[in-house]
């Protein structure tokens, strides 16, 4: 079997056992627990391959609790930054999980005490409340003590049969690769609720490759808006790790979707020392900012949400907001998101956001931000894309690509929203889509129907518009009439019409006169 035929096997497999497991339990709700002991199993082997040290004489899982002396739980918490007895790992566990009655309390106590075991070290925050959705006495596991467990034990059975082979580099990726398509099919199926934290793999791919263009080496990527941490997993998938130097940054408002982000970095074999995620509204409690600038932002940010804006009148001297002038509307947060991307941005790097359509062409305080961002030179491509690409929406969305580097004042527009390939219930972007939107991106070329690079004298006399359609001329797809010919072949139509008629009464006529005759 090949790696990708495994791959769709374990797929399969995987989204089966989430959906007989959860009985009548809604999908949406039922999340937590799959991806949960998905992530329980993987910290679990990754952290008895650490112990073990590739000794196959070790057997983690069968040594007792009590030979564990403090220096080497000590010496593990700083280097995985957390620590799992042998008692608590997930094979031992899931092994007599259909005969334990304490089941859902002694789980809850093992994560506990997962969790606690970095109390005092740098990992704490990466550590603590990884589990707190992993409600094991929710009454959405059942009515009872029994049925909480039987569902429990189904569930742990059910990820512990997944054939993930020996834990090696391939088995991290399965691990990734599993909790990944999980998520991104909780997306789809939850209207949506599900866009708002997982960006569609391929777009998230189109972002992190047009944040990172033809950087060799970064010093560290960030997504104010990281949702389940899909986009910076993407731009590790297509750089080498050792150029991304300081690792991976975000903030998330909902608890939820932060603990899944940190669980996702985890699971793609992030070491907490790589990765800073923060818990916050981003906009009104920004982290970061005290530190260096990013070479590279991607973001999804929410699409017009309300946010506190002029209601607060501290935010106009904010150094987000202040260079612009004024305020995205309170009832549209879009351009907030924008201006904070930028103003984390360093010199050398690009931001790569996800937005919606209407800032670009509106007029008010939208139209004047675009301008402090058109007559700064920060605006160097505007991408529009297909319909439907995301989940929970069939908006056809804008890339706002934004640069402090740009070797000349012209912005590009790319109109990619011919290019998807239509699936069952969303759009697709394909690799060769990416491709060709790449290609035109770093040529910056002219091609007609597709891309242009306008001057920044034309963008200043479209009163600062930035709409993709009024740059870019749509191919006029309707057939071409020759007028005189279909003229002629009306003519014919008509004479053959009328000749069929005379013939129809003649016939009529014939028929008449002889029942009279009769």
């Amino acid at each position: 079997m090949t790696s990708a035929q495994q791959r769709a096997a374990l797929q399969r497999q995987i989204w089966q056992i989430a959906n007989d497991v959860r009985g009548a339990v809604d999908g949406w709700d039922f999340k937590q627990y799959v991806l949960g002991t998905l992530f329980y199993r993987f910290i679990s082997e990754n952290f008895a391959n650490y112990i073990e040290g590739g000794d196959d004489s070790v057997h983690y899982a069968e040594l007792s609790d009590n030979v564990i002396t403090p220096e080497i739980k000590d010496d593990a918490i700083k280097t995985k930054g957390y620590f799992i007895y042998p008692s608590q790992l997930f094979a031992k566990v899931a092994a007599s999980a259909n005969i334990n009655e304490s089941l859902n309390t002694d789980l809850a106590a093992i994560f506990a005490a997962i969790e606690a075991s970095a109390n005092g070290y740098p990992s704490e925050q990466d550590i603590s409340g990884l589990f707190a959705d992993f409600d094991t006495t929710s009454n959405r596991l059942g009515n009872t003590v029994k049925d909480k467990n039987a569902r429990l034990a189904a569930v742990l059975k059910g990820v512990a049969e997944l054939d993930f082979g020996d834990f090696g580099s391939s088995h991290i990726d399965l691990f990734g690769d599993a909790y990944e398509f999980l998520i991104s099919n909780y997306a789809a199926n939850a209207g949506k609720s599900g866009g708002e934290f997982f960006t569609p793999q391929q777009v998230s791919k189109l972002i992190a490759q047009l944040a990172m263009h033809k950087q060799t080496s970064i010093n560290k990527i960030y997504d104010p808006a990281c949702g389940s941490g899909s986009l910076l997993l993407q731009a590790k998938k297509q750089f080498d790790e050792h150029i991304i130097e300081d690792g991976f940054f975000g903030q998330e408002i909902n608890h939820t979707t932060y603990n899944l982000a940190r669980m996702n970095m985890f699971l793609h074999n992030v070491n907490y020392d790589k990765f800073n995620f923060q818990l916050g509204n981003t906009l009104e409690a920004p982290h970061f900012g005290d530190d260096k600038p990013f070479d590279a932002i991607v973001s999804n940010p929410p699409y017009s949400v309300k946010w506190v804006g002029s209601d607060d009148p501290t935010l106009i001297n904010d150094e987000r907001f202040a260079p612009a002038g004024v305020l995205a509307p309170k009832s549209k947060a879009d351009f907030a998101f924008v201006l904070h991307a930028l103003s984390y941005l360093s010199g050398k790097g690009r931001a790569a956001i996800v937005c919606f359509p209407g800032i670009f062409y509106r007029g008010g305080v939208e139209q004047k931000i675009r301008q402090y961002l058109v007559d700064n030179n920060y605006v160097e491509t505007v991408i529009s894309l297909a319909p439907n690409l995301f989940y929970g929406t069939n908006i056809a969305v804008n890339i706002l690509v934004l640069s402090k580097h740009k070797p000349d004042t012209t912005t590009q527009f790319i109109d990619a929203s011919a290019l998807f390939k239509k699936e069952i219930n969303n759009n697709l972007l394909t690799d060769a889509h990416i491709e060709r939107i790449m290609q035109v991106f770093d040529s910056k070329a002219n091609v007609d129907h597709f891309a242009q690079s306008v001057s920044f004298e034309k963008v200043a006399g479209k009163d600062y518009n930035l709409s993709v359609s009024s740059y870019v001329e749509a191919k006029d797809n309707r057939e071409m009439v020759d007028i005189a010919q279909l003229n002629t072949e009306l003519k014919t139509a008509v004479a053959n019409i009328d000749n069929l008629r005379k013939e129809i009464d003649a016939i009529v006529a014939e028929i008449e006169g002889e029942e009279l005759e009769a």
